[in-house]
Order: C-alpha cells, then sequence, then structure tokens
C-alpha cells in the first residue's frame, strides 16, 4: 500500500506539463506541432532555446520534488526501504508526465523528469549518466539516442552501486529496485520507439538548436 502512495504521490507532480502550458501561452498546444511530444526537444524546436530552458527545469523539478516530499513523509516510519519508495515515487511522476489523465494519457517521453529522479535519488547516476548523454550528444547530436542510453548504463550501474550495499536494501528490496529502475528504463525504449525506426533508418532530426526542424 505504502508503494501505491508513492506512485500516486508522483503521479500528481507529473501532471504538471510545462510544456504544454508554455505552449497555451504561444497560443498552440505543442502536441500538434513538431514531433508531437510535450517535451524538451519538441519544445526547443516549436518555440525556442528559452522556452526549452524552462520545461527542462520544470520538468527536472517536479520529479525532485516529488522525491523530497516522498523522503520527508516516510523517513522516520520506513528508513529500511526509503530508496525504494523514493524511487517509486520517481516512477510516479514519470509515469504521470507520459500518461497525464488530464490531457487524454498524451503527455511527454520522461526524460526531463528522469533527469530530476537521478539528481534526487542517487547524485552519482546523475553524473555517470550525464557523462554518457553529453558524450553522445556531442559526437552525434541524437537526443534520443543520448536518452536511451544514458537510461541503460544507468541501469546498470544501479544494480552495481547495489550490489555493492550502498543503498542499504535487504535482498527482496533490492531486487524490487531493480525490477523498479528496470521497468522505467524499458518505458523509456518504448516510449523512443518511433525515435529508434528513425535512427535505424537514418530519418532522426539532429538538435540544431534552432526552432526549425532539419
Amino acid at each position: 500500500m505504502i508503494r501505491i502512495v508513492c506512485l500516486l504521490i508522483g503521479y500528481i507532480f507529473g501532471l504538471f506539463q510545462t510544456s504544454y502550458f508554455l505552449g497555451k501561452a504561444h497560443h498552440m498546444d505543442i502536441r500538434e506541432h513538431g514531433s508531437g511530444n510535450a517535451g524538451t526537444t519538441n519544445a526547443l524546436r516549436t518555440m525556442g532555446k528559452k522556452a526549452a530552458a524552462i520545461t527542462l527545469l520544470c520538468d527536472c523539478l517536479k520529479c525532485v520534488l516529488t522525491v523530497w516530499l516522498v523522503r520527508c513523509l516516510f523517513r522516520e516510519n520506513h528508513a529500511d526501504i526509503l530508496p525504494l519508495l523514493e524511487l517509486y515515487g520517481a516512477a510516479g511522476c514519470i509515469l504521470g508526465h507520459n500518461f497525464p489523465v488530464t490531457m487524454g494519457f498524451k503527455g511527454g517521453k520522461g526524460i526531463a523528469a528522469s533527469v530530476g529522479m537521478l539528481l534526487a535519488f542517487d547524485i552519482r547516476l546523475f553524473l555517470i549518466a550525464s557523462v554518457v548523454f553529453f558524450t553522445l550528444f556531442f559526437l552525434f547530436r541524437y537526443v534520443s539516442l543520448c536518452s536511451i542510453a544514458s537510461y541503460l548504463v544507468t541501469m546498470a550501474f544501479t544494480v552495481v552501486f547495489g550490489q555493492m550495499g550502498h543503498y542499504a536494501l535487504e535482498n527482496k528490496e533490492r531486487t524490487e529496485l531493480y525490477i523498479v529502475m528496470g521497468a522505467l528504463t524499458l518505458l523509456a525504449i518504448y516510449r523512443h520507439r518511433e525515435n529508434i525506426r528513425r535512427l535505424l533508418t537514418g530519418a532522426e532530426s539532429k538538435v540544431t538548436f534552432s526552432k526549425q526542424e532539419e
């Protein structure tokens, strides 16, 4: 039950769709422009760098706040499984962002929210994922490729750190932690399925930091 509570807390935070509200301020529905995705990359392509920066910051912040709230609420009575509960909260936020009931379940891909998850959950994972993301970005300029690769590396190092005892969980809860992170990784891959097809066919757009797609 406590896990469901954490998921619900995160889901509520995830319903705040930054790029959608910014789009409305520009008299548009961002889901009807560009890639149709309510996220940072499409905000960059349709509204420019300032809108993209605001989207990234706010979508990241909502997941940070989710993890912080879960930590404050349950650190006294559930300290033994707190990292797991924090991850459930973050997962709920990503689900709320990707599938917002207030927008007909048509949201973003959860990458900016995932950045917030890593920042709040384990700064080491954030640093590792950042190195992977920006290395690939400067080499290839495909945000989708960078995002998928970063998630896969994050999943791998979550297991490494878990097995080293960094999350102080019993075997059952540690395995559950891996399952939740694995589910988020699979979700990220699924949400990028069209991008993967375009990458394989050479049709994926590179980020050029302009409002126009290549």
